[in-house]
């Protein structure tokens, strides 16, 4: 067997839909949308439209292990994604064969169950004897992706009608059973939709997208589950799998309508972008893609003369002053600025967070000033009202304001990070430094770009482009934040004066 380490190859184990929306036509589509070498072995073959399934015959179990032996003696498997498993022998065999795969010494693959067991008309699927089957193969998984009255199913309870119910539902099942739960809340009333991943502690990660109104989703668990199970293989981190999952899944969803498939419940729009020349699941998330293209900045902001005096105890008391001043100028305003947004926000939710975000400023800038500062009160730098300037020229359109005020969250926690790791006993400024390390902070600034993100995937193009640019001008104003300080000044003027050796 072998793989080229760039390429991952990923298997669907489903029912086939000859409507091309569902089972493994859709995990093939799914998993090329989110860069995979996709393979298929067929455990049931299905009569059905988007009007619904006529007909279902299942081949022998055996042929359902040749297959997965056929694939698995030849071709290095990245992933599998698990989908319709009709009877209790077909998943007994699968059981078997994936038990000496999951062995192996090559490494085992990522196993991702979608369980189909219950019907849309709320009948079902399975027998007893299938269901226990099933039960025992979670064995052999990491992560199932139960809709939500699956979940119920699985947990032994009436049908979730609250996040809260159907988090406390999975993490029963995943005690139970010692796999990732995957809680997905498109069954759920409310304005977006969460999904989740959740294990014996509660909530691993949650992303949020919104809740898409149209009559065509069908085979929208297929496709993410397979997906997932893609994005895993190319991360090998769940967190970032289900997001970059749910980032092309809220595309594909968006624009189901586009498509014109059959007279029933259509299917989603696997490669929307692909076909506008924008492979979406190759870009991955875009908050990570934002965040690396401005890789060059936040090294900039390390080598600042500033931080490094900082960092190791140098820095000057008039210039951590003239910093600490400024800082808190920045503050009253920032403050304002994420009270707007609270102002704008189109959930409840968020606007609680903006609105705690802005009085947790105000907190900070009057510890800025009554612990260290006296009553000393500087002017603005030119710096700073640039700074805020930008901010409040965003003020009026949601998308951009948030998008302009995650640096200050983002850059700031990523910073402060690496000062609070340097700070000793001794440290002349290590009061200050302690304040970076916070785990209230770290989950804001979570919060923070997990909204972001949603709005970003709600956005058209027209406003995804003005999010980043806000985003990318908010951090060069951080790093020229940093950089007013005479101790910045100071470290050009020296290291201009340094004499430069003949290469």
């Amino acid at each position: 067997m072998t793989n080229n380490q760039n390429t991952k190859n990923i298997l669907s184990i489903a029912g086939s839909d000859p409507s091309g929306g569902a089972g493994i036509q859709a995990d093939l589509k799914s998993i090329a949308a989110t860069g995979g070498y996709g393979m298929a072995a067929i455990s049931a073959l299905t009569a059905q439209n988007t009007q619904g399934v006529r007909s279902v015959h299942v081949p022998p179990a055996g042929f359902l292990t040749a297959q997965l032996k056929a694939v698995s003696d030849d071709i290095a498997i990245d992933a599998i994604k698990i989908g319709m498993l009709a009877n209790a022998r077909v998943i007994n065999e699968l059981g078997q064969w994936l038990a000496g795969v999951r062995a192996a010494d090559t490494g085992a693959p990522a196993v991702v169950l979608d369980p189909v067991m219950v019907a849309t008309s709320g009948d079902r699927l399975l027998d007893a004897e299938s269901d226990a089957a099933l039960r025992k193969l979670f064995a052999h998984t990491d992560v199932i992706t139960p809709n939500i009255p699956e979940l119920a199913v699985l947990a032994r309870a009436e049908v979730a009608t609250d996040w809260e119910t159907a988090v406390t539902q999975a993490r029963g099942v995943a005690a139970e059973y010692g796999v990732l739960v995957l809680a997905k809340g498109g069954h759920l009333e409310s304005a977006t939709c969460r999904d989740g991943l959740i294990d014996t502690g509660g909530v691993v990660v949650s992303v949020d997208s919104p809740r898409l109104h149209t009559p065509n989703t069908h085979g929208t668990g297929c496709s993410l589950s397979a997906a997932l199970a893609t994005c895993y293989a190319r991360s090998g981190d769940w967190g970032s799998a289900l997001r970059n999952a749910k980032t092309w899944l809220a595309e594909a969803i968006s624009r189901a309508d586009e498509l014109s498939v059959g007279s029933g419940h259509g299917p989603i729009n696997h490669f929307a972008s692909l076909w506008d020349g924008v492979p979406p699941a190759q870009a991955g998330d875009p908050m990570e893609q934002w965040w690396s293209q401005i890789a060059a900045i936040r090294t900039g902001i390390d080598e600042l003369g500033f931080i490094r005096a900082l960092k190791d105890g140098s820095l000057a008391r008039e210039h951590f002053e003239d910093y600490l001043g400024q800082d808190a100028l920045y503050l009253r305003t920032y403050a304002r600025v994420m009270s707007r947004a609270s102002e704008l926000a189109p959930d409840t939710e968020s606007q609680r967070f903006w609105a705690a975000s802005a009085s947790s400023c105000l907190e900070e800038e009057l510890a800025l000033h009554r612990g260290r500062l006296a009553e000393h009160v500087p002017e603005p730098s030119a710096t700073t009202t640039a700074y805020l300037n930008h901010l409040q020229a965003s003020a009026n359109d949601y998308p951009v304001l948030i998008a302009a005020i995650l640096p200050c969250f983002w850059i700031y926690q990523d910073t402060g990070s690496r000062l609070a790791a340097a700070n000793r006993q001794d440290h002349p400024y290590g009061d200050w430094l302690a304040t970076y390390s916070s785990v209230e902070f770290d989950a804001a600034t979570a919060a923070a770009i997990e909204i972001t993100r949603t709005v970003h995937q709600g956005a058209d193009e027209r406003t995804r482009t003005a999010m980043w640019r806000a985003f990318e001008a908010s951090s060069l104003h951080e790093l020229a934040f940093f950089d007013q300080t005479a101790a910045s000044a100071t470290t050009r003027d020296t290291a201009a004066a340094e004499p430069v050796a003949a290469g």
